[in-house]
């Protein structure tokens, strides 16, 4: 391996140790409690190298809330996948995001400190970038499958996705997270429901 190779692993070395740290900082203590200092230390690198990756401790928690979306987005869409069916994966990709807003981490880097920390605008780019495409994915699949009546994806996929992220802050701002979960989930299953086509009357029609 030579010297350059060697530099560019032990730079992205440093660069995951600070992710690990702060991530495990975020999701216990919260923003405004974790300093930067303490991070550094637990990361086992200097202040330096931390803002050679960093602008500064919100460009850090920014990065946190980015990998954890991916993490949060890959998962769903394995669900979906999973589920046996386009309706079906729908369905089951939405109660698997309602599913991981109940880990206290999600709730509070992702649904409770992204928002304020990160200011309303950033935060819904960033869940567009992530959840939009797949939201969009999944109603054009139901679209040629007859299941939803054909329509202009795009608009579609920010309303459900603005309902999903809702019913997720809504989850991440209760007092019993667990009751939440399955309040807002009836609700957006029967929100989910009114898009699906309804048979032929001659046609029995069974919902899931």
């Amino acid at each position: 391996m030579d010297v350059k190779s060697r530099k560019a692993e032990q730079s992205e070395a440093t660069r995951r140790a600070l992710l690990d740290e702060a991530r495990a900082l975020f999701a216990g203590r919260g923003y405004a409690d974790t300093a930067t200092e303490e991070i550094v230390q637990r990361a086992r690198v200097t202040r330096g190298a931390l803002y050679y990756h960093f602008k500064d401790k919100t460009a850090l928690f920014r990065a946190v809330v980015e990998e954890m979306e991916a993490e949060v987005t890959g998962k769903v869409g394995e669900a979906a996948l999973s589920s046996g069916g386009v309706w079906e994966g729908l369905i089951g990709a939405t109660d698997k995001f309602l599913d991981l807003c109940l880990d206290p981490g999600v709730r509070r880097v992702l649904l409770t400190e992204a928002p304020a920390v990160l200011g309303p605008a950033a935060w819904r780019e960033i869940e567009e970038r992530y959840g939009l495409g797949l939201t969009k994915m999944a109603l054009e699949m139901a679209m040629s499958e007859g299941l939803i009546e054909q329509q202009p994806s795009e608009p579609l996929a920010h309303v459900v996705l603005g309902a999903v992220n809702e019913a997720a802050l809504t989850i991440g701002a209760a007092p019993d997270p667990e009751r939440a979960r399955r309040e807002v989930g009836a609700a957006l299953r029967r929100l989910l429901e009114g898009l699906r086509r309804r048979p032929p009357e001659d046609e029995p029609y069974a919902p899931i």
